[in-house]
């Protein structure tokens, strides 16, 4: 039987070292090679012939996250690797899945056509923005689900009368299951967008009066939509207003504006780089074990279904 081979791209190289910590294997002998100009260049200093290789990168902006685990993909093909996995914490331009006006791209299936054409038999990423992403690929997919980080650590905060919330309409599936799992009430943050991260207006669909609301949803950006729905949930009456988002990318001001924001805390995962955060409201989770159980229970052939909620 073949063997696991782990490598990690430079963005996820901090998750990478967990992920085959708790696998149990090193990670791979990989070198980024890059010419003055910016270009890189990947070495692998180990045979992969004949291995079961994952290959470890989110693709984040820059491009060069992506560029980098497409040419890790097509070395590994050419050096004749018997399977070749994408492990991708966070599948960028996952939020452009659909063409939703006139004249834009569908990203999240170019980068999957990518993928494919980089020689991906096998993709297993965490939390797409739209599940039917999946779709996009004829190749199989693992859809790890971030229930299985946040919902221990609900349990352990022991709230009395809390409830769930999603921060808009698209999220209402994503929150309805944290919901049903813990037998409580749902609310929905309803927002209209002026333009891309500019949030016009907001309303309630429920009643959160005297309940400690959790939010949920799959990415943090500029944190703008979830503090206009604490805020608007603590106008309505709720008690405290804590979020949960798989994904969290803190770009621009959302450090300032999540700490400025009525939200108790934000809890995010690792599947994005963390370590520059200071700030006491944002609280971090390892996805490290659960891709640890998935990567070896897809290598001996086993299902994955357990690891769901």
């Amino acid at each position: 039987m073949s063997s696991v081979k782990i490598f990690s791209g430079t963005v996820s190289k901090y998750l990478a070292e967990q992920i085959s910590e708790h696998y149990g294997a090193p990670l791979g002998a990989l070198k980024i090679n890059k010419f003055s100009d910016g270009e890189m260049a990947p070495e692998f200093n180990e045979s992969i012939r004949g291995e079961d290789v994952f290959l470890i990168n989110a693709t984040c902006a820059p491009s060069d996250n992506l560029m980098e685990l497409l040419l890790m993909a097509d070395a590994v093909r050419r050096a004749s690797a018997s399977n070749i996995t994408a492990v991708i914490p966070y599948f960028g331009y996952a939020r452009q899945d659909r063409k939703d006006k006139p004249r834009v791209a569908i990203g999240a299936k170019l980068v999957a056509n990518l993928l494919s054409a980089a020689g991906i038999q096998r993709l297993m990423t965490l939390d797409l923005h739209a599940g039917q992403i999946q779709g996009f690929f004829d190749c199989p997919v693992d859809h790890l689900d971030g229930t299985a980080i946040f919902v221990p650590y609900i349990r352990d905060l022991k709230l009395s009368n809390f409830m769930f919330a999603s921060a808009d309409v698209g999220g209402v599936g994503r929150a309805r299951t944290y919901a049903k799992h813990f037998g409580v009430e749902l609310a929905v943050c309803d927002k209209h967008r002026l333009r891309a991260n500019e949030i016009a207006t907001m309303q309630v669909i429920g009643d959160v009066s005297g309940m400690n609301v959790l939010l949920v949803d799959d990415i943090v950006d500029t944190g703008g939509t979830l503090a206009k729905a604490a805020a608007v949930l603590m106008e309505k009456g709720a008690l405290s207003v804590r979020a949960f988002c798989t994904h969290g990318i803190f770009s621009g001001k959302a450090n300032e504006v999540i700490l400025n924001s009525a939200l108790t805390e934000i809890v995010v995962t690792d599947s994005l780089p963390q370590k520059q955060l200071n700030n006491p409201k944002i609280k971090v989770l390892s996805v490290a074990p659960l891709f640890a159980k998935a990567i070896r229970r897809v290598h001996a052939q086993e299902s994955i279904s357990t690891l769901f909620l």
